[in-house]
């Protein structure tokens, strides 16, 4: 059975490589992104992110069966929370109804290992409050200390990400209309954002230490690409509110082998 896909940051890594997946197989994409797509749009604001949604919605022909939200950066500027979470949970609630139209709508979103690292908690708090302009304020905030402050945006965004994705998976809105409703967190991924700090040894040996990956190592978007893939097919009925952590094993090897006992 083919598929109507909306993919954001469908122009290159992760996105790219799960449109072309997509399209091999049979299925219509509809890539979102800044460039050399079929709805070009700028997620970081509110503006262009209803208007992507309703472009893409359109050109499905109303019908949504499937959304991939790739698109994010990791940067040490205030920009990063709102493309990498109001460009996601504000996106994805504008296409709602297109979703809802599909026999088996689904939506899976790229959140990161990184979400396990530590945040800006008032940052999060924010951005989870549905509260963009204070957000933007304390990420302001953050940018202006230098970028090694300033990086505490990017695995905030992603923790907000996740803790959205699981605090809605189970609402009214996205499992009361039968949408499963997940996320994906990889360790390093081989991409153009992550090639330059990984062509020196210094470069990888500093990415390991936050991210170390015991299991084949530094892995390709392909691997991203099919998880995500089958998250948002129909074989996927009651995956809901998780954030499956694809990282070559560094989520058990920072957090260790009891994530229960939090309730004994």
């Amino acid at each position: 059975m083919t598929r109507t896909y909306v993919i954001t940051g469908a122009a290159s890594g992760i996105g790219a490589t799960t449109a072309q997946t997509l399209r091999e197989q049979g299925h219509t994409v509809i890539g979102v992104d800044l460039k050399d797509v079929e709805v070009t749009a700028d997620l970081s604001t509110h503006e262009g992110r209803i208007a992507a949604a309703e472009q893409a919605a359109k050109l499905a022909g109303g019908t949504v069966d499937a959304v991939i939200a790739c698109a994010g950066i990791a940067a040490p500027i205030a920009k990063t929370i709102a493309i990498n979470f109001f460009g996601v949970t504000e996106f994805l609630t504008a296409l709602l109804p297109a979703l809802r139209a599909s026999s088996a709508p689904r939506v899976a979103v790229v959140s990161s290992m990184a979400s396990l690292q530590a945040v800006s908690a008032e940052l999060v708090d924010a951005a989870l409050a549905g509260d963009e302009d204070r957000a933007l304020q304390i990420a302001a905030g953050l940018e202006a200390q230098g970028p090694e402050i300033g990086y505490l945006m990017y695995p905030s965004s992603k923790r907000a990400l996740s803790r959205w994705v699981r605090r809605e998976s189970i609402s009214e809105a996205w499992a009361g209309s039968g949408i499963p409703l997940n996320a994906v967190g990889p360790g390093t991924v081989i991409t153009p954002m992550t090639a330059p700090l990984l062509a020196t040894p210094e470069g990888a040996a500093m990415v390991d230490q936050s991210v170390p990956m015991p299991l084949n190592y530094h892995q390709s978007p392909q691997t991203v690409a099919d998880l995500l893939i089958w998250l948002t097919s129909p074989q996927n009925s009651h995956l809901a509110g998780q954030t499956i952590y694809c990282d070559g094993g560094a989520d058990a090897t920072l957090r260790g082998d009891d994530v229960w006992s939090w309730n004994d």
